[in-house]
């Protein structure tokens, strides 16, 4: 077995893949069409198995949840096979990391977070 995908709300489809595939360069894995105006969209960093199924909030309860899934932690973790490189083009793309990069016994880590407040790190392990 494997996580092949967790879900991400967010508030627009088109905004989802905007800045995952647009601005951090996932690969756009689906996006089709469902009944009642849904659809199946998922994101994935390249070579990555598992993926992240953007889901179009649908409700006040879901768009309450914009943002912050995980409760206002860090709730993703992005790993990286070259952090400076990964991190520079990332900036450059306009992410938001809400520290510099910093060294820790595990690697090296930067928090990031996506337009709605999801947080993530980068992370390069040692």
């Amino acid at each position: 077995m494997h996580l092949h995908a967790v879900t991400m709300v967010v508030p627009d489809y088109d905004a989802g893949i905007a800045f995952y595939v647009g601005q951090i360069g996932f690969d756009l894995r689906a996006d089709v069409a469902q009944p009642g105006g849904k659809r199946w969209v998922m994101v994935a960093p390249k070579g990555s198995q598992a993926a992240i199924l953007l889901a179009q909030a649908d409700g006040p309860a879901q768009q309450g949840a914009i943002g912050n899934q995980t409760g206002g932690r860090v709730g993703f973790f992005l790993h990286s096979d070259d952090f400076c490189a990964d991190h520079a083009r990332m900036l450059a793309a306009g992410v938001s990391f809400v520290e510099d990069p910093r060294h820790e016994t595990y690697g090296t880590v930067a928090v990031w977070h996506d337009p709605w407040g999801n947080r993530w790190d980068l992370l390069q392990l040692a």
